[in-house]
């Protein structure tokens, strides 16, 4: 990967790859059980040795999540770009840091 995969990418390969409205509840569910193995696998401290070897580690687990949480706001019609800008907006206003979100990034 060279470090610029979007959201949008990832959004639009899940979807083609795996887009089954009628199973909604069952990406709910896998979230549900992913986001389990990714606490099991943080409580472990179960880190990837190298980048090959990521099989039951925190790292595969992360994605995991995301993959089901992308495959959910597809089904939605979520555009996860533009409700991370929203979001990180409403965001700042509560919690004011000097860092800012900077779309397009």
């Amino acid at each position: 990967m060279d470090g610029k995969t979007t959201i949008k990418y990832l959004q639009t390969y899940i979807k083609e790859k795996d887009y089954q409205p009628e199973l909604l509840k069952d990406y709910f569910l896998k979230l549900s059980e992913e986001v389990g193995e990714l606490s099991r696998a943080m409580r472990k401290g179960l880190k990837a040795p190298n980048s090959n070897d990521i099989k039951g580690t925190i790292d595969e687990e992360l994605w995991d999540v995301i993959y089901y949480a992308l495959a959910i706001a597809n089904i939605y019609d979520i555009d996860m770009e533009q409700v991370i800008k929203v979001k990180s907006e409403m965001n700042e206003s509560r919690y004011p840091s000097n860092v800012t979100f900077e779309e397009g990034r």
